[in-house]
């Protein structure tokens, strides 16, 4: 059977733009839909701006901080329609930058909605239809507005909140992930007031419990506003703001509300239906370890398949993807040890196992664990601590996970998880010099280990 192109990818985010450019550089014919902007949620509205908005919160740092190393810094004042020009022109410069690199490669781009209408067909919004060996579902994902209340629809999604008129001097956040963290740490350093309400009892399921605790004490510091284990119940707008009530009996007036509650896979009126692609509860595309459906000729990377949604995994994914359909290489991604970061200020970075999941898993578990003032809050006279962990298998010494919370613990954590994936063990770190005076020095002169834990039996 003749066919209008090898591949078809639906979704010109970092995941199907990077399967596309490989596949491409084998001699496939590919063609991109994508009915937004080139580049995806990453560089649209996700990790890029948030970090130059990061970058822009952090200035108040610096400016409370100089007065300690003798400069002498005049009034400053933020203004927000500056920072929000100044993003949306470096978005566009990558969005161009990732358009030329698809031209480059030799692939075709389609600027509108496309949907699965066979196993080996497309419909375009247009009506056009197209035929494709293989289709690769690479959509993301989108923020889900929960919990439904009336009034519900006066709240914003992490996706607008780039793009405010007018900067919100009163702000509640509803969420305890590490996107409502990092908004929260941005916008009370930008001066917003920011109350942060959570179902749960602390911010970052998931993460160490050193890294969440000591997370949430600096952010209090910060002058964010806790409310732990209450959800909104109504909001109504009136007199210019918004009253919210919450489900412990208070009462808040804002400017905006920041619903970061999660995200939930693109699937919607994709046209899945039409061909039998499985999905699972949370409406993610299922696949196997190389990205395959059940359905064959039809594959899925990225934050559409809920395995680990992050930018790198679905870039990781489509490359892997192209290599093997195309390039016969049968390469399948491994989805352990993957380093994260949680950019609110101080930052955190981990890869690997918390401490909690190698007790869970192993006999013999060792902590080593250090907490610091950084040399540069020395004489700047800042709050600021550093926590530095590892987790270690007693009985093998390999060091199962790292936790960093403080200054550049994302550029930290990217080296260590390189030892990390290598299975390096406590020894390896022990004999590594350290680089005198850095923080990072501290994760290989960490000698004294500060708990061990030891499953009984039975």
């Amino acid at each position: 059977m003749n066919f209008d192109v090898d591949l078809f990818v639906i979704g010109a985010g970092s995941g199907g733009v990077r399967a596309a450019r490989i596949a491409a550089g084998y001699g496939a014919r590919a063609m991109v839909a994508e009915e937004f902007r080139i580049g995806g949620t990453c560089v649209i509205r996700g990790c890029v701006p948030k970090k130059l908005l990061a970058y822009a919160s952090r200035f108040a740092d610096d400016f409370a901080d100089a007065a300690g190393y003798g400069w002498r810094v005049g009034e400053t004042r933020f203004d927000w329609p500056t920072m929000v020009a100044a993003k949306e022109k470096e978005i566009t410069r990558l969005s161009a930058i990732y358009r030329a690199n698809l031209e480059k490669a030799g692939v075709q781009i389609i600027e509108e909605r496309a949907e699965i209408a066979g196993p080996q067909s497309v419909l375009l919004a247009s009506g056009r239809l197209i035929s494709a060996k293989h289709i690769l579902i690479a959509t993301g994902a989108a923020p889900e507005l929960a919990p439904h209340v009336p009034g519900l629809e006066h709240a914003i999604s992490s996706n607008e909140i780039f793009d405010l008129k007018s900067f919100p001097s009163r702000l509640l956040i509803v969420g305890g992930g590490y996107i409502a963290v990092e908004f929260a740490s941005i916008f009370a350093r930008l001066g917003a007031m920011v109350t942060q309400v959570m179902r749960a009892d602390n911010i970052l399921r998931g993460f160490d419990e050193d890294m969440r605790t000591g997370l949430r004490d600096e952010l209090c510091h910060a002058g964010i506003l806790f409310g732990f284990g209450r959800l909104p119940t109504r909001i109504e707008k009136r007199d210019g703001a918004l009253h919210v009530a919450l489900s412990n009996g208070d009462l808040l007036v804002v400017d905006q509300i920041l619903v970061a509650t999660g995200r939930r896979p693109n699937t919607d009126k994709l046209g899945l239906e039409n061909v039998g692609v499985a999905l699972d509860a949370a409406g993610a595309v299922k696949v196997d370890a190389w990205s395959a459906t059940n359905v064959p000729g039809i594959h899925a990377v990225g934050d559409v398949t809920n395995r680990i949604n992050l930018t790198p995994v679905a870039i990781r994914e489509g490359h892997a993807f192209a290599d093997h359909v195309f390039g016969g290489k049968p390469v399948a991604v491994d989805h352990e040890s993957v380093p994260s970061a949680v950019f609110a200020t101080p930052e955190i970075g981990a890869v690997g196992l918390t401490e909690a999941q190698a007790r869970e898993r192993y006999d013999i578990v060792d902590i080593y664990r250090s907490s610091f003032r950084p040399m540069k809050a020395t004489l700047s006279g800042r709050r600021e601590h550093t926590i530095m962990k590892l987790v270690v298998d007693g009985a093998s010494d390999r060091v199962l996970g790292a936790h960093i919370l403080g200054h550049e613990a994302g550029e930290m954590i990217q080296l260590l998880g390189i030892a990390v994936k290598m299975k390096a063990t406590k020894a390896d770190l022990d004999a590594t010099m350290a680089v005198h005076p850095t923080a990072a020095e501290e994760l290989v002169t960490m000698r004294t280990r500060t708990a061990r834990y030891e499953r009984k039996p039975g």
